[in-house]
Formats: C-alpha cells, structure tokens, sequence
C-alpha cells in the first residue's frame, strides 16, 4: 500500500464532481488544498466530518487552503449529499478508487461494527501550492480533519 509523507509529489487527479464539472489537482496550483477520502456520503462519521469542514470552511480560505472531498460515490450522491448539508465545497466521485489507491487510502478497514472490509481509509492530505504534500493523516477520526488542518496551515 502506497504511503505518502510530507515532500512527496501528490498524485494528480482528474475527477467529477457532484455537478459533472471535471477537477484536476493542478486547478489548485499556488494554493493550498485540503484533500479528505471519506467512505460513503451521508453516513454518520461522513456527515460530521463535512459538516465540520463546511463550519470551518471560511477559516481555512482565509489562511490560504481550498478543500475538496473524495469517495467512491457517483456524481448524483455527492450532490444529494452536497444539497442537504449545504456544503459548498466540491465533492469529487472516485467510482473505481484509483485516486484514493494513489494516496494510500483505499484497503482494509475495521467497522464500527467490528466488521472487515475493503474501502476508503478516513484519510486527508494537506497538498501546497507547489502540489507536494505538506502533511497526510491516515485513519483519522471525523472530528480530527479539521483540527490537524488548521494546526498545520498555522505553523
């Protein structure tokens, strides 16, 4: 499994987002982005994890950072997703994973349930203007996205 580390290049993407526009790592150069994988729209730990980047959003623009969501859902699901939580941030569709197997964050799993499975990794990735990782976290909870985003755009 790929592992990425602050320095390495990002993986570039070319993605749907939930209206059908294509976005591409590179429309982000000279900015910071704030990339999160998250399992599936509008589940619990999903929705937290949205919502509080949506509450934090002006903060993080602010100091410099555009943030971008990516699952596995289709276009339709992310807007639906985008429409009842009022987001306003896009949320890309990685149908066959090939982005989040890029960053590492597609494998194994462990459920809430104490079930196994092969999915997302909770993950997010800080990328600089330059499109080299700043900082990546695997496995993280919803509610650390937004805490460990805004202490690394800080330092």
């Amino acid at each position: 499994m790929t592992t990425l580390a602050p320095g390495d290049a990002a993986p570039p993407f070319s993605l749907l987002d939930q209206h059908g526009a294509t976005v591409r790592l590179e429309d982000f150069a000279g900015r910071k982005l704030l990339i999160y994988f998250y399992p599936e729209a509008d589940t619990p730990g999903c929705t937290r994890q949205s919502c509080s980047l949506r509450d934090h959003r002006q903060e993080l623009t602010g100091i410099g950072a555009d943030v971008v969501g990516i699952s596995p859902d289709a276009p339709p699901k992310q807007l639906a997703f985008d429409e009842k939580f009022h987001l306003g941030f896009p949320l890309l569709a990685d149908e066959d994973h090939a982005v989040a197997d890029a960053y590492g964050a597609w494998g194994e799993r462990i459920r809430s349930s104490g079930e196994r499975v092969v999915d997302i990794i909770r993950s997010s990735f800080l990328v600089d203007g330059d499109g080299r990782i700043a900082q990546a976290w695997y496995g993280v909870t919803p509610e650390a996205t937004v805490p460990n985003a805004l202490e690394a755009l800080r330092i």
